[in-house]
């Protein structure tokens, strides 16, 4: 029976094999995801050291993007983690989340579908709910504000259409980008994608706010409507 009992503490281990060593001689680059959360946790449960219950934590949650999704509640019904390791891993992703904000708050123009995913990417796809954003953009298509107008599935006879061009409105913008996310994953825009985007193109004639482009945010991917020329006029 000796032999089921494990080696489950990480002092036991190797130094040079341990987590947080290996970090400050590699980087944390060379660490796997369960090693990374093994430094947020210190310690384990009993029958399982920090890296096994890192593993344990990224095999029920569905990985990364699933600790992403998980609410507060849910990480603390977790076995071993608890509120304190529970808001560790959640200060840990919103961090990450607002690091990725800075990276990419872009002081130039938006000149490409990918410059403005960049700008939502990293929130959007931790969304749990289908969301509707509006990027606001002045002559120059320079971010001026973005507006979260929608949650709920997007449904074009639910949405209203002035709502997009509210916030347009008000700060004066010249051009507009719509952006909704998948929580599927899968962001191939649907048939109501469609005919929304089709309805927000000529209201934003009407109005002379031109929208630029609708992207459809997945899990670690995006699709553009205005080059897969859905919704918008060839």
């Amino acid at each position: 029976m000796r032999e089921s009992k494990a080696t489950y503490r990480i002092t036991d281990l190797e130094e040079n094999e341990r987590p947080r060593e290996r970090l400050a001689n590699h980087g944390p680059e060379h660490l796997r995801k369960a090693e990374l959360i093994a430094i947020l946790l210190r310690v384990g449960v009993e029958g399982e050291n920090s890296v096994q219950m890192g593993e344990r934590i990224l095999q029920e949650l569905g990985g990364l993007s699933g600790m992403q999704k998980a609410s507060f509640a849910e990480m603390c019904n977790i076995r071993g983690l608890g509120p304190a390791k529970a808001a560790q891993l959640k200060a840990a992703i919103e961090l990450g989340r607002r690091l990725n904000l800075e990276n990419h708050e872009l002081s130039g123009a938006i000149s490409s579908p990918g410059d403005a995913a960049e700008l939502v990417r990293y929130e959007m796809q931790g969304l749990v709910q289908e969301q509707l954003w509006v990027i606001l953009l002045d002559t120059r298509n320079r971010k001026i504000f973005i507006e979260k107008v929608y949650v709920g599935s997007l449904n074009s006879s639910m949405v209203r259409v002035g709502e997009l061009f509210r916030g347009a409105i008000q700060r004066s913008a010249a051009s507009v980008i719509l952006v909704h996310n998948h929580p599927s994953g899968d962001p191939t825009p649907s048939p109501e994608d469609v005919t929304l985007t089709r309805m927000a193109v000529q209201a934003g004639k009407l109005m002379d706010i031109e929208v630029l482009d609708h992207l459809v945010i997945g899990q670690g991917t995006f699709v553009s409507m205005k080059e897969k020329g859905l919704g918008f006029s060839q």
